[in-house]
Protein backbone atom coordinates (compact mmCIF):
# COMPACT_ATOMS: atom_id res chain seq x y z
CA UNK A 1 0.00 0.00 0.00
CA UNK A 2 1.16 3.22 -0.45
CA UNK A 3 2.34 5.90 1.75
CA UNK A 4 -1.13 8.31 2.67
CA UNK A 5 -0.82 11.83 2.88
CA UNK A 6 -3.32 13.78 4.96
CA UNK A 7 -5.90 15.82 3.39
CA UNK A 8 -4.92 19.32 3.83
CA UNK A 9 -1.54 17.98 2.60
CA UNK A 10 -2.76 16.43 -0.12
CA UNK A 11 -4.66 19.68 -1.12
CA UNK A 12 -1.82 21.57 -1.05
CA UNK A 13 0.34 19.55 -2.75
CA UNK A 14 -1.90 18.37 -5.37
CA UNK A 15 -1.16 20.06 -9.43
CA UNK A 16 -2.19 18.91 -12.48
CA UNK A 17 0.41 16.50 -13.89
CA UNK A 18 0.99 16.65 -18.08
CA UNK A 19 3.63 13.81 -18.73
CA UNK A 20 2.95 10.42 -17.09
CA UNK A 21 4.88 7.66 -17.34
CA UNK A 22 3.65 4.59 -18.46
CA UNK A 23 3.35 2.79 -15.01
CA UNK A 24 0.17 1.14 -13.64
CA UNK A 25 -1.32 1.95 -10.44
CA UNK A 26 -2.42 -1.16 -8.86
CA UNK A 27 -6.13 -2.35 -8.83
CA UNK A 28 -6.14 -1.88 -5.22
CA UNK A 29 -5.21 1.93 -5.40
CA UNK A 30 -7.60 2.10 -8.15
CA UNK A 31 -10.55 0.68 -6.38
CA UNK A 32 -9.91 2.98 -3.46
CA UNK A 33 -9.87 5.93 -5.27
CA UNK A 34 -13.13 4.65 -6.90
CA UNK A 35 -14.86 4.31 -3.72
CA UNK A 36 -13.35 7.80 -2.27
CA UNK A 37 -15.05 9.14 -5.50
CA UNK A 38 -18.29 7.12 -4.81
CA UNK A 39 -18.44 8.74 -1.22
CA UNK A 40 -18.75 12.31 -2.03
CA UNK A 41 -21.56 13.93 -1.43
CA UNK A 42 -24.36 15.02 -4.01
CA UNK A 43 -27.63 16.89 -4.17
CA UNK A 44 -30.22 15.29 -2.66
CA UNK A 45 -28.29 12.49 -2.00
CA UNK A 46 -28.82 11.95 -5.79
CA UNK A 47 -25.59 10.08 -6.58
CA UNK A 48 -26.23 10.90 -10.55
CA UNK A 49 -22.56 9.27 -11.19
CA UNK A 50 -20.93 5.91 -12.45
CA UNK A 51 -17.00 6.10 -12.13
CA UNK A 52 -15.22 4.44 -15.45
CA UNK A 53 -12.06 2.76 -14.78
CA UNK A 54 -9.74 2.75 -17.98
CA UNK A 55 -7.23 0.72 -18.33
CA UNK A 56 -7.36 -0.09 -21.85
CA UNK A 57 -4.54 1.57 -23.34
CA UNK A 58 -6.00 1.27 -26.84
CA UNK A 59 -9.38 2.45 -26.05
CA UNK A 60 -7.33 5.34 -24.27
CA UNK A 61 -5.40 6.18 -27.67
CA UNK A 62 -8.71 5.52 -29.40
CA UNK A 63 -10.59 8.40 -27.02
CA UNK A 64 -7.45 10.68 -27.67
CA UNK A 65 -7.93 10.33 -31.63
CA UNK A 66 -11.11 11.26 -31.84
CA UNK A 67 -10.69 13.99 -29.12
CA UNK A 68 -7.94 15.62 -31.22
CA UNK A 69 -9.50 15.56 -34.05
CA UNK A 70 -13.00 17.36 -32.60
CA UNK A 71 -10.19 20.18 -31.55
CA UNK A 72 -9.08 20.53 -34.97
CA UNK A 73 -12.25 21.11 -36.19
CA UNK A 74 -13.20 23.89 -34.01
CA UNK A 75 -13.35 27.25 -36.03
CA UNK A 76 -10.94 28.44 -32.60
CA UNK A 77 -7.45 26.65 -32.84
CA UNK A 78 -6.31 27.77 -29.69
CA UNK A 79 -6.83 24.71 -27.61
CA UNK A 80 -6.07 23.02 -30.50
CA UNK A 81 -2.58 24.39 -31.03
CA UNK A 82 -1.59 24.60 -27.10
CA UNK A 83 -2.29 20.70 -27.22
CA UNK A 84 0.00 20.51 -30.67
CA UNK A 85 2.62 22.32 -27.97
CA UNK A 86 2.36 19.85 -25.64
CA UNK A 87 2.89 16.92 -28.00
CA UNK A 88 -0.06 16.33 -29.70
CA UNK A 89 -1.55 14.86 -26.92
CA UNK A 90 -4.78 15.44 -24.41
CA UNK A 91 -3.98 12.58 -22.13
CA UNK A 92 -0.27 13.28 -21.50
CA UNK A 93 0.43 9.27 -21.87
CA UNK A 94 -1.49 8.44 -19.01
CA UNK A 95 -2.41 4.79 -18.19
CA UNK A 96 -5.56 4.87 -16.81
CA UNK A 97 -7.79 7.14 -16.56
CA UNK A 98 -11.38 7.64 -14.19
CA UNK A 99 -14.21 8.97 -16.39
CA UNK A 100 -17.23 10.30 -14.97
CA UNK A 101 -20.11 9.77 -16.69
CA UNK A 102 -23.37 11.75 -15.23
CA UNK A 103 -27.11 11.79 -15.36
CA UNK A 104 -28.33 14.68 -16.71
CA UNK A 105 -31.37 14.67 -15.16
CA UNK A 106 -30.30 17.30 -12.23
CA UNK A 107 -29.81 21.09 -12.33
CA UNK A 108 -26.99 19.75 -9.51
CA UNK A 109 -25.41 17.71 -12.06
CA UNK A 110 -22.29 20.09 -12.68
CA UNK A 111 -21.74 20.84 -9.45
CA UNK A 112 -21.80 17.14 -8.35
CA UNK A 113 -19.83 16.52 -11.10
CA UNK A 114 -16.98 18.69 -9.42
CA UNK A 115 -17.41 17.32 -5.92
CA UNK A 116 -16.68 13.61 -7.26
CA UNK A 117 -13.75 14.51 -9.31
CA UNK A 118 -11.80 16.71 -6.28
CA UNK A 119 -12.57 13.68 -4.38
CA UNK A 120 -10.59 11.52 -6.92
CA UNK A 121 -7.80 14.18 -7.84
CA UNK A 122 -7.55 14.48 -3.89
CA UNK A 123 -7.48 10.88 -2.90
CA UNK A 124 -4.85 9.80 -5.76
CA UNK A 125 -2.79 12.59 -4.47
CA UNK A 126 -2.70 10.83 -0.62
CA UNK A 127 -1.73 8.06 -2.39
CA UNK A 128 1.55 9.10 -4.23
CA UNK A 129 -0.61 9.11 -7.78
CA UNK A 130 -0.54 12.08 -10.10
CA UNK A 131 -3.84 13.53 -11.44
CA UNK A 132 -4.92 15.83 -14.02
CA UNK A 133 -8.82 16.63 -14.21
CA UNK A 134 -9.52 16.81 -17.94
CA UNK A 135 -12.19 18.60 -18.97
CA UNK A 136 -10.76 17.89 -22.68
CA UNK A 137 -12.86 14.37 -22.74
CA UNK A 138 -15.83 15.83 -23.68
CA UNK A 139 -14.61 16.42 -27.07
CA UNK A 140 -14.11 12.70 -27.60
CA UNK A 141 -17.70 12.36 -27.13
CA UNK A 142 -18.91 15.39 -29.09
CA UNK A 143 -19.44 13.70 -32.81
CA UNK A 144 -20.46 10.64 -34.40
CA UNK A 145 -18.36 8.44 -31.95
CA UNK A 146 -19.69 9.98 -29.01
CA UNK A 147 -22.63 6.64 -28.59
CA UNK A 148 -19.73 4.38 -29.79
CA UNK A 149 -18.00 5.53 -26.58
CA UNK A 150 -21.18 5.68 -24.52
CA UNK A 151 -21.46 1.88 -25.57
CA UNK A 152 -17.96 0.63 -25.14
CA UNK A 153 -18.05 2.00 -21.87
CA UNK A 154 -20.86 0.59 -21.01
CA UNK A 155 -22.12 4.14 -20.10
CA UNK A 156 -26.29 3.87 -18.83
CA UNK A 157 -29.04 5.11 -20.61
CA UNK A 158 -29.65 9.12 -19.61
CA UNK A 159 -25.68 9.60 -18.92
CA UNK A 160 -23.45 12.15 -20.08
CA UNK A 161 -19.85 12.65 -20.25
CA UNK A 162 -19.03 14.58 -17.26
CA UNK A 163 -15.41 14.69 -16.90
CA UNK A 164 -12.56 12.59 -16.62
CA UNK A 165 -9.06 12.71 -14.37
CA UNK A 166 -6.02 10.85 -15.73
CA UNK A 167 -4.22 8.74 -13.29
CA UNK A 168 -0.51 7.25 -13.25
CA UNK A 169 2.95 8.75 -12.15
CA UNK A 170 4.68 11.83 -13.33
CA UNK A 171 7.37 11.26 -15.87
CA UNK A 172 10.48 13.23 -15.10
CA UNK A 173 8.86 16.68 -17.58
CA UNK A 174 5.17 16.21 -15.38
CA UNK A 175 6.66 17.08 -12.56
CA UNK A 176 6.22 20.28 -11.22
CA UNK A 177 5.21 22.90 -8.21
CA UNK A 178 1.06 23.03 -7.37
CA UNK A 179 -0.03 26.83 -7.95
CA UNK A 180 0.53 29.34 -5.36
CA UNK A 181 -2.55 30.00 -3.86
CA UNK A 182 -3.88 33.68 -3.73
CA UNK A 183 -5.00 34.54 -0.55
CA UNK A 184 -6.34 37.78 -1.58
CA UNK A 185 -9.23 35.61 -3.08
CA UNK A 186 -10.24 35.01 1.24
CA UNK A 187 -12.32 37.38 2.28
CA UNK A 188 -14.42 37.49 5.70
CA UNK A 189 -18.10 39.05 6.51
CA UNK A 190 -18.91 39.66 10.12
Amino acid sequence: MSSILSTLEAIKTRYSCRAFTDKMPSDFDLQTIAEAAVAAPSAMNMQPWRVIIVKDKSLLDELEKEGMKSLAELPDKGTYNRMQERGGKMYYNTPCQMIIAMEKSSKWTDIDCGIITQNIALAATSLGINSLICGLISFSFSKKKGDYFKQKLGFPDGYEIGISVLLGYAAESGVKPPHEPDLGKISVVG
